[in-house]
């Protein structure tokens, strides 16, 4: 309720379109049937104010007997709850104690709004007492995506409610703080840049506008008052009342994760405002820090991965990045700043995160587990190991400015060293690495500075994860067989840089490894026997491959039995042609095929692949295009294909896609493939496509080269490159085959 009242002013600026669409979902519904609508989205979004909008608009009032909307409260609270519904449900001359909800509703068509479920176990309690009465309908607002879920098993009924846009967001702002809609530009034009700041911290959360446009409406409207608010929003939120509403309000979503979310949301602390984390990168954090243990049939990693996905669905964290090179999909999150202030206010409350930065209180902060520097910080030897005490530190997360001292012997229980970044670091600020015996997770990825490892890492005994990746290292010490907890290697090379490195023999010791990625292997074979002992390997990507080492290569990647994810890469001739004849099938659990290099054709063992997700061909100079498509077309699971540079060659070249191929692709990618002639679609091929990416040569983009758009009925975006809108009777041509599927422009990355 307390949102709703301090949204009420709004009015739905910038929501109408959302209001049109949902109006339209309950409005187009079978008339068969009962149905369940939910409306999801993090704690301010505006979920009370738009659904008690659609509420009370007429074209839905029309549509019921009977109606009601209510509130759910906390505690909860079965039997108030009922009584309100029989309340608002009942005839006037009726007596409440005399009448059962459930017959007052039988044979009626009614609407009820359910606002701020909480539970599963609150919507189950609740539905019980309604009957699944045809037309009548329920619609059900919440903070997370799982309960949305189990209210809405029509996955049609379930509406995410996303931010508002930068437009959206600075009328709302501004015609709260002045109660009117300003042009600030026009008529101050010195709040142009403090208002920037203000909405970027808002990032369109209207909880967030509405009461810091509140707020500085009873202000002076000068451009330091609106300074010292973003710049103070912390202190702000703790001191002034008018803003407690915004705490309360989130503090509530943070109140309510299960134990177990907890520490890994404010383990996001550590991280600088606007940062893309990676999820991989907070995925094997956790891992170190011992956030889980097995469960079950599951792994430690994929426990601690549904935790990032349960954090998005709680809207805690924010999907950065839906992304095409991943199989999971989201490959990054950030955090909405006013969230991000919850976890800094509660993780320096329980003494958990404590950032290093320009104007930070030096006074001495005792023990705090985890300890972030940042780029901008000055100080000295003697501030570093006098403001905390190290001994007690389990991660140390660097974010530039290298110095010598950053790593201390005092560090006895340091799990996580994360020097991630492209700064200033270089190969002498390792060499004392071996000091920090308990390390888990090391990772210098991004330096590209970095040649080599000490000798020294041969004493990280406990070392889980080792990344170097996007460095210059090409040759790993032979001290890194002594590691025998080692579980990933990922060592994957710049951009544009020819990438892996070469391992030494004795690698077959790691029996613990479950990701080796990449290793290069045209120095020599014999590595190949040790890879063929790790039989625990889910991820593997090698370089190098050619005729020479094909036959062993072959040999090798059969005995890996728990093999998901697979990438061989070739460069030059004959390329990958005839390495990977002798290969009778890779593991049956491969979900992630990539080759990189000359093929000419298919080869014959992925026609059996029935459970690989995602395939990528790069190089490949297939020439027989209608056959490997339909072979392609043919594996049950597959999910994303990515057809790159030189993938398939020839004067013309025609994809072809037939009825019923393709059962389950949601994603494909065809990027600058020559000659490109024809892309079309029969009625009843990928019908779960969602996403098409194209970039094409300049020379092969006309009128006509896709055909078939509309017999794709799943179709959410087509992604075209930005350098090819200029051929702007293709692009129209495009749109007039995309009637709902949206047309957007991309980079090519």
């Amino acid at each position: 309720m307390e949102t709703m009242a301090t949204l009420e002013e709004s009015r739905l600026i910038g929501r109408g379109n959302e209001k049109e669409e949902i109006i339209k979902l309950i409005s187009n519904k079978d008339p068969q049937q009962f149905h369940v609508f939910s409306l999801w989205g993090m704690g301010g979004i505006g979920k009370t104010t738009l659904v008690r909008d659609i509420y009370q608009s007429q074209e839905i009032s029309s549509m019921f007997d009977k109606r009601a909307c209510v509130t759910v409260m906390r505690p909860f609270n079965s039997a108030a709850l009922l009584e309100s519904l029989t309340m608002q449900f009942r005839d006037k001359n009726e007596d409440t104690k005399e009448i059962d909800l459930r017959r007052c509703l039988e044979g009626k068509r009614y609407l009820l709004v359910l606002d701020d479920l909480w539970s599963i176990g609150e919507w189950d309690a609740i539905k019980q007492y309604l009957p699944e009465t045809a037309p009548s309908c329920i619609i059900v607002t919440t903070r997370e995506e799982n309960i949305a879920k189990h209210c809405s098993k029509d996955e049609r009924n379930i509406y995410p409610l996303h931010h508002l846009g930068p437009d959206d967001a600075c009328t709302l702002f501004t015609k709260k703080v002045f109660k009117e809609t300003v042009s600030l530009d026009e008529r101050y034009p010195e709040l142009v840049e403090p208002a920037k700041l203000i909405l970027k911290k808002c990032r369109g959360l209207p909880l967030g506008l509405v009461i810091i446009g509140g707020f500085l409406a009873n202000q002076p409207k000068t451009a330091f008052e609106w300074r010292k608010m973003n710049e103070h929003i912390s202190a702000e939120l703790e001191l002034n009342p008018e803003l407690e509403t915004i705490k309360a309000i989130l503090m509530k979503s943070y109140d309510g994760l299960p134990y177990y979310l907890k520490a890994c949301f404010l383990y996001l602390a550590i991280f600088p405002e606007d940062q893309q984390i990676a999820r991989r990168r907070l995925v094997r954090r956790w891992i170190a820090e011992s956030y889980s243990s097995e469960v079950r049939d599951k792994s430690v990693e994929e426990v601690l991965d549904s935790y990032f996905m349960e954090l998005i669905s709680r809207s805690m964290i924010l999907p950065s990045q839906q992304s095409v090179h991943s199989r999971k999909g989201i490959d990054s999150c950030h955090v909405h700043d006013l969230i991000r202030e919850i976890a800094i206010s509660k993780s320096m409350e329980e003494n958990l995160v404590f950032t290093l930065e320009e104007g930070c209180n030096l006074n001495n902060q005792g023990t705090v587990r985890h300890l972030a520097v940042s780029s901008n910080w000055k100080g000295d030897q003697c501030e570093f190991e006098n403001i905390v005490d190290l001994s007690r530190v389990r991660s140390l997360t660097v974010f530039g400015n290298w110095r010598s001292f950053y790593i201390s012997d005092k560090m006895r229980l340091l799990r996580v060293l994360d020097l991630e970044g492209e700064w200033d670091l270089v190969d002498h600020h390792l060499q004392h690495i071996g000091k920090l015996v308990h390390v888990r997770y090391l990772s210098l990825r991004g330096h590209a500075d970095i040649h080599h490892l000490p000798n020294s890492l041969g004493n990280l005994r406990q070392l889980q994860t080792l990344d170097i990746s996007g460095t210059s290292i090409v040759k790993l010490p032979r001290a890194i067989i002594k590691l025998v907890k080692m579980q990933r290697i990922l060592a994957s090379g710049r951009q544009w840089t020819s990438d892996g490195v070469e391992m030494p023999r004795g690698i077959w010791k790691l029996k613990s490894l479950h990701t080796l990625h990449t290793v290069d292997i045209s120095v020599g074979k014999a590595v190949l026997e040790d890879i063929k002992r790790l039989t625990r390997l889910h991820k593997l990507g090698l370089r190098g491959i050619n005729k020479r080492n094909g036959q062993e290569l072959c040999s090798a990647i059969v005995r890996l039995s728990s093999l998901e994810s697979l990438s061989l890469r070739s460069h030059g001739e004959p390329g990958l042609s005839g390495c990977l004849d002798g290969l009778s099938s890779p593991s049956e659990n491969l979900q992630s095929l990539k080759l990189t290099g000359k093929l000419v054709k298919l080869p014959e063992w992925i026609q059996r692949l029935k459970n690989l997700v995602k395939l990528e061909l790069e190089w490949s100079s297939i020439t027989e295009h209608d056959a490997a498509i339909q072979v392609l077309g043919n594996l049950a699971n597959l999910a994303t294909l990515r057809l790159l540079d030189g993938s398939f060659v020839g004067e013309e070249v025609h994809f072809s896609f037939r009825r019923e191929a393709f059962p389950r692709l949601k994603v494909l990618q065809l990027h600058m493939i020559e000659n490109i002639k024809s892309v079309g679609f029969e009625e009843g091929a990928a019908h779960k496509l969602e996403l098409l990416q194209y970039c094409g040569w300049s020379s092969d983009i006309r009128v006509g080269l896709f055909s078939g758009l509309l017999y794709l009925p799943s179709l959410k975006e087509f992604m075209l490159y930005w350098g090819n809108w200029e051929k702007t009777e293709f692009v129209e041509h495009l749109r007039g085959q995309l009637a709902g599927p949206v047309l957007k422009s991309w980079d090519g990355e």
